[in-house]
């Protein structure tokens, strides 16, 4: 029996203050790379409190989901290296913009975090080649062009917030 296709579902935010967007570097196995606060969803949350929980994860700030920005799919190629196999992943991302809220005193960053730091369109644009995803610079754009969605687009049912049978 064959085994189902599944995209990796992620969320990200969008975040932008004073003409600069919030972005994290960060470990990969390609190497130092940056990307939007970001990453999988988990078992038991909405898509609005991954999102919440990534951002202060990567950033130690709080982040509030405001809007969809846009939902939006990506494919990667990583080729095999020693002791892992090749991955061929799709992603299908969930880009939130919102309220960026205090630093988080007594945090940490992620694992693999190095920073969070401020850059211009201008920078993000030239620094393409150090791009975790390709989507950093379409959410930005989209963004800069004042795409948003309202949150009741979505909806999470409650049995998302159940405990699994067991």
């Amino acid at each position: 029996m064959s085994e189902r296709w599944k995209p990796s579902a992620t969320v990200a935010a969008i975040i932008e203050k004073d003409g600069k967007f919030l972005l994290v570097e960060e470990h990969t196995p390609e190497g130092l790379r940056l990307n939007n606060p970001a990453g999988h969803l988990d078992e038991g949350e909405s898509l609005v409190q991954g999102c919440a929980r990534e951002a202060l994860e990567e950033t130690m700030h709080l982040f509030t989901p405001a809007y969809l920005l846009g939902v939006y799919m990506s494919r990667f190629h990583r080729p095999a290296r020693a002791g892992h196999e090749a991955e061929d992943i799709t992603y299908l991302r969930f880009a939130f913009g919102g309220d960026l809220g205090d630093l988080q005193p007594g945090r940490s960053l992620d694992t693999g975090i190095v920073r969070a730091l401020w850059l211009t369109p201008d920078e993000i644009r030239a620094s393409a080649d150090r791009h975790r995803s390709p989507l950093i610079v379409r959410c930005m754009e989209d963004y800069l062009r004042g795409q948003r969605y309202p949150l009741d687009l979505m909806h999470t049912d409650a049995s998302v917030f159940a405990a699994s049978p067991t």
